[in-house]
């Protein structure tokens, strides 16, 4: 039977607030109409903008829960990754902002401080809220002031190593702080790993208050029962820890409440009240359903996680994008994994998002999904490598940041070959500063043994994850989100280690281009022979190692030098052609270095962005004119 269509009249209630705590003027029998109308709300305007759907959904009645107990700013309420804040945003007063949501110089799509003083903390990536939150209640005690600390972190985010530290140190704790575990068996893929299965046990034992309940009544019934009940009491309840394996929180020392139904206002905010009133760290168990209240997220939450603009009715996506780079390296994978049964794929709670569903289906034996854990990720893959694996680590570039020393101690010191395919190289978008991959370049650099690779277009990233699997160490391979660059296909010199291919050959100007930054190089070139200017065209390929010998043959016919790169200037592709310049003596070489400024790039539409900064065709040319 075809399902209704649900009244997406709302009843005027989100009109009432239009700053922090203005909820608590919402009687409590309105509570649940409230809740839909924030619902139908996200979803009338994720579905204009894009943005998180499914995670922001699930938090709806757990989110104004707490803004009902709670005084914001006073009190500090930190959300792990953010991604999950919007009705936070809702209801301090931000609802006007969502028209322009993840848009340039509108309202991000995570919690920023310098947005509201109702955020306490900057989020983007996972697993950090309880260590900034202890960090927060630290603080208090110190100033001897007094406010609530509460941190909202999901299963998924529990399953990184961050949080487990954070957990330790948070049982030393001795004053108040709150931990609220949004559990709804999903990160942004199927949650896996072993907190994934002990939460699992736990949501199962819903049944063990009511029946521990039963047994107490029974024995306080019987002649001496009640003195059988107290010692029970005092025997750090033995009856929960016969049910519940493990009690791995109350052995850690933390106190802990729950499972609770994630979507009842009134058990919620009674937990919530119960936990302020203690001297200790408390943890609160709800469990929620990420994607509630529209079907199709609730069917498939990992699809609607985050979303571009889609058609509600049907949850189509409005603008079907060309074959992406993350595409066509999911099919290269495939028929290298069919020829090679060394290959073996590892991800970071990302199967999806890295283009490894595929993979998982057709090797699942050969596939490993570590959760939220990219520091242990790389470190396995290195083990893997040193048992005669050929482990590939698909990751997004602003994540493998978190595995910087494991990639330099644990893969570079014994070059291992270890395939890192760095997926959102460059400005990323609407997902802003915590996202843009636009450091890797420069942290890779500063590693011995190391090869550093980008493509120019799709054909030549398959070209190059054939290479990386056949080379006996550290390959990263970064390219691009979205559309696959078709251009330039005609040209497909063989990849050779450590070599360029040049494209175009005359003099004057000599363009350097890196990756994703070919294309804009080529367009800089047409407008260039439009002004008169001669320009030869580079594909670099390769920053580390550098094609030092192409360099020297073209150097002495160019006048001036231009490296184009989609990554912060600091330590990246152009500060290493400077250096090979005043370390060959070429100091006469006029050089541009054409690169990102030494800052947090916001979030935006990437077109808008590159031209922000000086990245598209019109600027580059504009400033080599100025230049000349």
């Amino acid at each position: 039977m075809e399902e209704k269509k649900k009244n997406m009249e709302t009843s005027g209630l989100l009109d009432k607030i239009t700053k922090a705590n203005d909820i608590k003027n919402i009687p409590a029998k309105e509570y649940a109409a409230l809740a839909e109308e924030i619902r139908q709300f996200l979803i009338s305007n994720i579905s204009k903008t894009g943005g998180h759907l499914a995670s922001n959904l699930g938090v709806v009645e757990l989110t104004m829960a707490l803004h009902l107990s709670l005084d914001l700013p006073t009190d500090k309420l930190v959300w792990d990754v953010g991604h999950q804040s919007y009705t936070h945003k809702i209801l301090t007063g931000r609802k006007e902002g969502f028209r322009n949501l993840r848009m340039y110089e509108g309202l991000c799509g995570f919690p920023k401080r310098r947005e509201s003083d109702c955020d306490a903390f900057d989020t983007g990536h996972s697993s950090t809220s309880i260590s900034a939150a202890l960090g927060l209640a630290k603080a208090r005690d110190l100033q001897r002031e007094k406010y609530n600390v509460v941190a909202v972190i999901g299963d998924g985010a529990l399953s990184g190593g961050m949080a487990y530290e954070a957990l330790n140190n948070a049982a030393r704790l001795k004053s108040n702080m709150i931990i609220i575990l949004n559990d709804n068996n999903m990160s942004i893929s199927e949650n896996v790993g072993g907190m994934a299965t002990y939460l699992g046990k736990i949501r199962t034992s819903v049944k063990y208050n009511g029946f521990k309940d039963g047994i107490e009544k029974a024995l306080s019934s019987l002649p001496k029962g009640k003195t059988v009940v107290d010692r029970l009491r005092r025997s750090k309840d033995s009856i929960k820890r016969l049910f519940i394996p493990g009690m791995l929180f109350e052995d850690m020392g933390l106190t802990y409440i729950g499972p609770i139904d994630g979507h009842n206002i009134e058990q919620l905010m009674t937990a919530i009240h119960s936990a302020k009133q203690m001297k200790e760290a408390v943890i609160i168990h709800v469990v929620t359903k990420k994607g509630k209240g529209y079907q199709l997220a609730e069917k498939n939450p990992a699809k609607y996680h985050g979303v571009d603009p889609f058609v509600i009715e049907t949850g189509v996506v409005k603008k079907k994008s060309s074959m992406s780079y993350t595409e066509t390296f999911s099919m290269k994978l495939l028929e290298l994994a069919e020829a090679n049964d060394k290959i073996v794929a590892i991800t970071a709670a990302m199967p999806s998002g890295t283009g490894l569903t595929r993979f998982a289906k057709k090797y699942p034996k050969r596939f490993f999904d570590v959760g939220i854990a990219e520091e242990h990720a790389v470190t396995f893959a290195a083990g893997l490598a040193a048992g005669g694996m050929k482990p590939i680590v698909a990751i997004y570039s602003s994540f493998l940041q978190r595995a910087y020393d494991q990639i330099i101690h644990d893969v570079c010191i014994s070059s291992l070959p270890v395939v890192f395919a760095i997926d959102r190289a460059g400005i990323v978008g609407s997902d802003g500063e915590t996202h843009q991959g636009v450091f890797d370049i420069s942290y890779l650099l500063t590693m011995p043994n190391m090869t550093v690779m980008a493509p120019k277009n799709g054909q030549e990233l398959t070209n190059m994850l054939e290479f990386a699997v056949n080379h006996d160490g550290p390959v990263a391979i970064r390219y691009p989100r979205g559309k696959a660059y078709a251009g330039l296909e005609d040209y497909q010199t063989p990849i050779e280690y450590g070599k360029s291919e040049l494209i175009y050959r005359e003099e004057e100007i000599l363009l350097l281009a890196f990756g994703s930054m070919t294309e804009v190089a080529l367009q800089v070139r047409e407008r260039l022979k439009s002004t008169g200017h001669k320009a030869s065209l580079v594909n670099m390929r390769f920053v580390a190692p550098l094609d030092e010998s192409l360099l020297k043959e073209l150097l002495p016919s160019h006048k001036m030098v231009v490296t184009l790169e989609e990554n912060v200037e600091s330590g990246g592709f152009g500060q290493k052609i400077v250096g090979f310049l005043c370390k060959n003596n070429y100091n006469d070489n006029r050089c541009i270095r054409i690169a990102l400024p030494d800052t947090f790039i916001p979030q935006g539409d990437v077109e808008l962005l590159r031209k922000a900064y000086g990245l598209d065709a019109q600027a580059v040319v504009a400033t080599i004119l100025r230049q000349l």
